[in-house]
């Protein structure tokens, strides 16, 4: 069976996440939503979504496909309803659609995810999925878990615990190309410690788990970092976390504060850069929602920032609660910045300007270098598509 993975309606509520990778692309846990699908399938899948990032995502048809919705968690129960999915039936929930089999006719005549002309499943299955920006730190302590059985089963961890001090070390699995530093505390109390391939942690940091380091990655000299938070693969961190996703390819190395916040790739934080995530009058947080053009209310008392991919801050930076970056911004100066940042925005709370494009690129392109990644024909066209689409809030 050919399995491929679809955007629906709610990827609006994901950007700027989703203005440079499909839903299923988007890290919840140890691994992205894609990775854990292929993990359940045991198969490579493919994407349908927007056009213009389809040369970077494309689909694969087959004349036999089962669609599934990219923003939903897999499990065995869903799994083993989507592999019973005749022709022309659809698995629902809440009028969600979680998976469709399709045939290549089906696909190659309307590229669509609509139920017409199909068979209604309502699935018995639990279904979590993310719908929001905040879902995915909100999920995150638990994605973390589910990952972590998920990836160790069978396995045997390394052993530090003559360089480490460990806490229930049951929970705790260091992959064995991964270095722990002398005088680190990996304290799995409350949740799992992942450690991975060619992953590094410092003298003196301190961890608690629900707690992924993905491959590559560095948690710096002195860390101080709280549960329910993943770095994604070839970052490095410092300072103090809590309850934050760095999709991967992203630092925050130096001290400064960052919670209930989301990184996107290629991102850099300053020294000092630091993140508020709970308002003085202990209101819930409202954050920006592209579809709406407003803020809305998340239901949650905690929520820091959220950054998309390539966007930087200056050191001494200062992120209001409830903060939404875009893509590709420059954000720099004293005083507290607004609660929206636009893509391809360069100045801080005194005001911006854009952010060129042919500089932009030639930055990425810098950054790209330096990991000895080249930085493709295809990516500088995203990237110029998503700064012409973006043009409109610029003007906000």
């Amino acid at each position: 069976m050919n399995y491929i993975l679809f955007d629906d309606t709610r990827r609006g509520n994901l950007l700027p996440m989703t203005f440079t990778r499909p839903v299923a692309d988007i890290r919840v846990g140890i691994l992205t939503l894609r990775e854990k699908w292929e993990k359940y399938l045991r198969v490579k899948t493919s994407s349908l979504t927007e056009k213009y990032l389809e040369r970077k995502f494309p689909i694969v048809k087959e004349s036999d496909n089962i669609l599934i919705n990219g923003a939903v968690f897999p499990n065995k129960e869903l799994i083993s309803e989507i592999n019973n999915l005749k022709a022309n039936q659809a698995l629902i929930r809440n009028e969600t659609v979680i998976a469709m089999h399709v045939t290549y006719e089906d696909l190659e005549g309307t590229g669509s995810k609509s139920t017409e002309n199909t068979e209604e499943v309502i699935t018995k299955a639990s279904v979590t999925e993310v719908c929001n920006l905040w879902d995915i730190f909100a999920l995150n302590d638990q994605a973390i878990k589910d990952d972590f059985a998920l990836i160790t089963k069978g396995r045997k961890s390394q052993d530090v615990s003559k360089f480490a001090h460990l806490v229930h070390p049951e929970n705790i699995f260091i992959e064995n190309d991964a270095k722990v530093g002398y005088g680190v505390v990996l304290n799995a109390s409350d949740g799992p410690v992942y450690i991975g391939n060619k992953a590094e942690v410092m003298e003196g940091s301190m961890i608690r788990g629900s707690f992924a380091l993905c491959e590559h990655s560095i948690v710096k000299m002195g860390a101080k970092i709280y549960g329910g938070t993943t770095i994604g693969p070839h970052s490095k961190v410092g300072g103090e976390v809590s309850n934050s996703v760095i999709f991967g390819y992203s630092n925050k190395a130096h001290d400064g504060y960052l919670g209930n916040s989301v990184l996107g790739e290629w991102c850099n934080l300053g020294a000092d850069t630091n993140t508020s995530n709970l308002k003085n009058t202990y209101e819930n947080v409202r954050l920006w929602n592209y579809p709406e053009r407003s803020f809305i209310d998340t239901g949650l008392q905690f929520c820091g920032l959220i950054m998309g991919d390539h966007s930087k801050s200056g050191i001494n930076t200062m992120f209001n609660t409830g903060t939404v970056v875009g893509v590709n911004s420059n954000i720099f100066g004293g005083n507290f910045q607004r609660n929206f940042i636009s893509s391809f925005a360069w100045g801080g709370y005194t005001g911006f300007t854009t952010y060129n494009i042919n500089k932009a690129i030639k930055v990425a392109e810098a950054v790209y270098k330096r990991r000895n990644i080249g930085f493709s024909a295809i990516d500088k066209d995203i990237m110029k598509h998503v700064f012409n689409i973006t043009f409109e809030y610029r003007k906000l």
